[in-house]
Formats: structure tokens, C-alpha cells, sequence
């Protein structure tokens, strides 16, 4: 199949940009690297009448560390973020998670902005930013507005944008000292969309988590900041506090059933990449979970 006709315009600013999408409203899509929004234009999942590329839109792409903040511009692609040295030393989860995007070609083209903006629940991307605790910075009419990640992300392919807003950055905290981070994901296949994963962020002093923010994907309709972390944080971390962990983790989790996966099975992965997690970011062989790779 193909796309159903539609106009297209190539804006020159984000303040052009901006008019374009003011005038069209929900009837126009934004083009980014288009690896998400073309696909589902051919299947005519969506049939947009107009689309705003703003894909030759220079002044959002780059990475800059200013201070304690790693930004990030929103055209900056996949390819450019794995590439980058910033990343791996100030986000170094972001880097690792975005090696399972996909594949190459994909990463190639495809955009942080567009990604996050797709908000797909199966994505690594939404839920490494709420374990960063990114800020997503947006432009409209009224001026720009400041996202906590967490806010942003609404329910399956919905978020906090509005018709006639435009992403243009992430903003990052830098690592802090004795951060560390674990990324994994189930998958059928590597590049095949997660069956299960998880983004952790945590600092970890004598053998204690002082901080974990644990962002869990494909369990629901958004990703999902797992108030499980609290039962781990400024305790000794025992095999029945860990069991006490992934019981509220289980309550918190939402996951639908679809060609690869059944609820249950879900929530017994999310609670064995728990275990993983904890074990890795302590060290701790005795928390590992003896589920098979």
C-alpha cells in the first residue's frame, strides 16, 4: 500500500515550523527521520493532509554539555547519539539503549525527538528518559514549555504535545558520582520490538542504593517509573526485601496481551530483569534471578 495524498512543506526555522503546524492543527503530521510516521502512513494506519518536515532544521540536531545539563537537540539521530562521547560520559544508559533500536538503517535516519514523540510503550528511549529524570523541552504559540519526562508521556502513542507544538530538545542531568546504570530487554530477536526491558539509573554507596529509578517498558500503555525502587532505596537489600520489591512491582504493572507475549509472562520477565538489575548494580550474585536468558 501506499500514503493517501497529502501536502507537504519544508520549513526553513522552528518559528516557521511553529506557523505551519498553528494553521493546519491536527490535520498535519511533523517529519522528523520518519522511520515511525512513514510506515504507518503506507499501511494507512494514518492519512495526514499535510506534513511538516522539518527534517533540514539545523539548529535541532547537536549534543552540548553546558555545566551539570546534557542537551540534546531533537533531529539529532540515533547513529549521532551512539557515536558521541558526551553521551557515554554523562548518559552513558542512554547509549546503551539505544544500541537495541532497531538497526542500523533505522538508526541512521531515525531522531531522539521523533522517537520520544512517537511514544511507542514498547520504545527504550521514553523510558531511559524518566530513569535520567530528562526534562523535554517543547515550542509553541505561547512560548516554550519544560517537560518532566515523567509528565510527558500520556498513554500508547500520546503525549503531552499539543497539535501545534514542536520537540525541540532533552535536557539531562549529568552522571553524578557513583552512578551506574543497567539496560536490558527481552526480545525475540535483537533490533524485534522488546517483549520486556529496563532503564535503571542509581547511585549506589557501601552496598546501598541511595538513589534507583527504575524505567520499565512494554508493560502498558506508557512506560512506567516503578515505585518498586522505593523498597530498595536506604536499606539493606535482603532476598525477601527484593521478593517484597517485585510483589509491588507486580501491582504497578498494566501488560496487554499481543502476538509475543501473555500479561503473565510479562510480569514474570519485568520481575526477573528486577532481580538482574539489583544483583548487577550491587554486585550481588545471591539477588540474581535464575530465569533463563
Amino acid at each position: 500500500m501506499k500514503a493517501s495524498a497529502f501536502a507537504y512543506a519544508r520549513p526553513t526555522s522552528v518559528a516557521n515550523a511553529l506557523e505551519l503546524l498553528a494553521t493546519h492543527g491536527d490535520k498535519a503530521k511533523v517529519l522528523s527521520g520518519g522511520q515511525s510516521l512513514m510506515p504507518a502512513m503506507n499501511l494507512r494506519l494514518i492519512s495526514p493532509e499535510f506534513i511538516v518536515d522539518i527534517g533540514e532544521l539545523a539548529e535541532l540536531r547537536g549534543i552540548v554539555v553546558k555545566g551539570d545539563v546534557l542537551t540534546i537537540g531533537a533531529l539529532t539521530r540515533h547513529a549521532d547519539v551512539l557515536k558521541s562521547p558526551e553521551v557515554a560520559a554523562h548518559a552513558p544508559l542512554l547509549r546503551d539503549a539505544t544500541a537495541h533500536v532497531a538497526h542500523p538503517a533505522i538508526r541512521n535516519r531515525g531522531t531522539l525527538g521523533g522517537s520520544l514523540a512517537h511514544a511507542d510503550p514498547a520504545s527504550e528511549l521514553p523510558a531511559c528518559m524518566m530513569a535520567l529524570e530528562a526534562t523535554i523541552i517543547v515550542c509553541g504559540p505561547r512560548g516554550e514549555r519544560r517537560i518532566p519526562a515523567q509528565e510527558f508521556f500520556t498513554g500508547i502513542y500520546e503525549t503531552g504535545l499539543s497539535p501545534q507544538e514542536l520537540l525541540v530538545a532533552v535536557e539531562l542531568p549529568v552522571a553524578r558520582k557513583r552512578s551506574s546504570h543497567f539496560f536490558h530487554e527481552f526480545a525475540r530477536r535483537h533490533g524485534d520490538y522488546a517483549i520486556v526491558g529496563l532503564a535503571a539509573q542509581s547511585i549506589v554507596v557501601d552496598g546501598y542504593f541511595t538513589d534507583l529509578r527504575l524505567g520499565f517498558f512494554a508493560v502498558g500503555d506508557r512506560p512506567l517509573l516503578a515505585n518498586a525502587a522505593g523498597e530498595l532505596v536506604n536499606v539493606p537489600v535482603t532476598p525477601e526485601r527484593l521478593t517484597k520489591a517485585a510483589a509491588v512491582l507486580s501491582d504497578e504493572l498494566d501488560p496487554q496481551e499481543d502476538q509475543q507475549a501473555t500479561p503473565a509472562m510479562r510480569r514474570h520477565l519485568a520481575k526477573v530483569l528486577l532481580s538482574r538489575c539489583v544483583s548487577t548494580l550491587l554486585s550481588r550474585p545471591d539477588l540474581r534471578s535464575g530465569a533463563p536468558e
